[in-house]
């Protein structure tokens, strides 16, 4: 592991400094790219408007339409939290707007697939809907679009991933949107754009579309089509400005989306977290985020984005990984208490069987993963590995572990549960910085027709579906564009941080004052390294190592959750920073990251 150290430009902070940020936060934005405090301003006015959104105003137009004829309609959702949110978002503001028939359906991620499908096109129709409303998927749906329109449906696309490609002549088209739904997708080495045939499509990646925020999650983009929305009622005049509903009540949802679906988090997306976290600290939110923090054992008067990506989110996205995400989506719905509770302690118990299920398929993984290479040797450049008893919901959690343990990109595959493609292996992968994962499987395609029956994706994250006869070819041929591609500088695992920890700043209310902030997925949380004197170590547990450190001369605990190896007398520790509670008394421990030779 290389431990290198963001660069910090000083006049970014020496200004913001100046207009008053703490010395310590102005190294940390300005390390971030922050040039200015007004990027720090997090106030709803600073918000980017609704009407820069492209299609946001006909979407506005459509469902006032339909809100004013009285007509049904439904959501087709994803299965993942951002997917939940979005979906919860879209009924919650229709029925405060004044929509009165509003119904959803969400696709079963084992047997439906991702997205909007011809045949969720037909069960939406006999539902008896008049518009269709898509919410973090949809925008690679051609034929599922299509299905519908031909149904009488009109159809309402809101999304954030990059739409389809036209393929070269002779291969299969990929959807861009990776299976499960996450970041949006990054431009890789394909043809030309292809939309769905919609009657109105919300997408800030869509061509065209001249919105600053390319990042927003599927949650963000149904939050501005409801702001859209009720800009356009207000024009017709079914309220006022002083009597119009307020929107911001959804906040806490959208954040809790946005941070859930690890999207770059740009200024706006800071500013729809923030204001989502201000009002969770406040007290402030559905009775059904109130119960998942409850069973979560987190304070919601102390919200971070911790809790959105590591205690909340995980539970809703339990439910559609093992079973249905139905359960998530009427969790963040219902007002009642005692129904809110039961249903939190179900995502709950989901949560807990997914954590034993991947535990179990995590060492699995790693044995097979151990497997290809002696232990004095490099891993090899691309792991894919594959086990008939892996559990399809969760090969993208251990995609992800084998990815953070080797650090070279992986798949892992599992048998596919769809009838009638018993002999189809799913598979999830996820990458490594310098390697674009869909691009690969692009080239994959090319190099080997028919290997790949179905795939998509972006850099950092994609999913394939092959015959499971064909596994070890398509082993060999992920190897060889790995082996093409990666070079021994990015095959090194490299840990960015933020320096050295001023002594003065190592105390409780320092961290508070950290953990308050807005981080994330390209707003890294404070990662700070130096060298320190190792006292004493210890295991725990049998996979921990508990540390006694000097800090600057003074002592201090640390951990390092998953390591067994002992370290030197003298290291290089790559550290975040926590609030260790015990008995009363507040001491700050280091949460070890990394460690390299002092």
């Amino acid at each position: 592991m290389k431990i290198e150290v963001r660069d910090v430009p000083p006049r970014a902070a020496w200004a913001l400094e100046q207009a008053g940020v703490h010395p310590l936060l102005a190294r940390l934005f300005a390390a971030r790219g922050v040039a200015s405090a007004d990027e720090l301003d997090a106030g709803l006015a600073r918000l980017l408007p609704p009407a820069g959104l492209k299609g946001a105003h006909a979407a506005a137009v459509l469902l006032a339409d339909a809100i004013a004829a009285g007509q049904r309609i439904c959501f087709v959702a994803d299965y993942d939290c951002d997917g939940a949110t979005a979906c919860a978002v879209g009924i919650r503001g229709l029925r405060l707007l004044g929509a009165r028939q509003v119904d959803y359906l969400v696709p079963d991620r084992l047997v439906d697939g991702y997205g909007l499908t011809a045949p969720i096109a037909e069960r939406v129709a006999a539902r008896g809907a008049d518009l269709l409303v898509t919410v973090d998927n949809g925008i690679a749906s051609i034929d599922g679009v299509a299905r519908a329109r031909e149904l009488g449906l009109k159809v309402l696309v809101t999304d954030h991933h990059l739409p389809a490609t036209e393929p070269p002549p002779g291969r299969p088209k990929a959807a861009s949107a990776p299976p499960g739904g996450s970041a949006p997708c990054e431009a890789g080495s394909v043809g030309a754009v292809i939309l769905p045939a919609a009657d109105v499509i919300v997408n800030p990646n869509q061509p065209g579309c001249g919105f600053d925020s390319k990042s927003m999650a599927g949650v963000g983009v149904m939050f501005y089509v409801l702001l859209a929305l009720r800009a356009e009622l207000r024009e017709r005049g079914s309220f006022d400005a002083a009597s119009q509903p307020k929107l911001d009540t959804l906040l806490p949802l959208v954040a809790l989306g946005t941070v859930a679906d690890v999207v770059r988090l740009d200024a706006n997306n800071r500013r729809l977290v923030a204001q989502g976290l201000k009002r969770i600290r406040a007290g402030q939110m559905s009775t059904g985020l109130a119960a998942l923090f409850a069973v979560a054992g987190r304070s919601s008067q102390k919200a971070s984005t911790f809790d959105f990506g590591f205690a909340l989110g995980p539970r809703i996205n339990a439910a559609g990984r093992l079973a249905d995400m139905t359960l998530g989506i009427e969790l963040l719905l219902t007002d009642d208490a005692a129904r809110a509770d039961e249903l939190a302690r179900t995502l709950d118990g989901i949560n807990r069987e997914r954590r034993e299920i991947e535990g179990g398929m995590r060492e699995q993984a790693m044995q097979i993963a151990a497997g290809l290479f002696d232990v004095e040797d490099e891993p090899p450049s691309a792991i894919a590995v594959f086990d008939p008893d892996f559990h399809e919901g969760v090969v993208g959690i251990i995609a992800a572990r084998l990815k953070d343990r080797l650090h070279r990109p992986s798949f892992v595959f599992a048998a596919s549960s769809a009838p009638g493609r018993e002999h189809e292996l799913k598979g999830s992968g996820r990458s490594i910085p310098g390697f674009h994962l869909r691009d690969a499987l692009d080239l994959v395609a090319k190099r080997h027709p028919g290997v790949l029956l179905r795939f998509g994706g972006h850099a950092m994250a994609a999913g394939c579906t092959i015959a499971e006869a064909h596994f070890e070819l398509f082993e060999q041929a992920l190897q060889q564009v790995a082996a093409e591609w990666l070079d021994a500088a990015t095959l090194t695992r490299r840990l960015e941080t933020d320096g050295p920890l001023p002594p003065e700043y190592r105390r409780p209310d320092m961290v508070d004052t950290l953990h308050h902030e807005v981080w994330g997925q390209g707003f890294a949380p404070p990662v700070f390294s130096e060298e320190v004197e190792v006292l004493s170590q210890r295991l725990v547990g049998d996979r921990h190592l508990a540390l006694k450190l000097r800090h600057h001369g003074q002592p201090v605990d640390g951990i390092w959750f998953g390591r067994t190896e002992p370290l030197q007398p003298r290291t290089l520790l790559a550290f975040r920073l926590e609030v260790d509670e015990w008995q009363g008394a507040r001491r700050v421990r280091l949460l070890v990251e990394g460690a390299a030779p002092a």
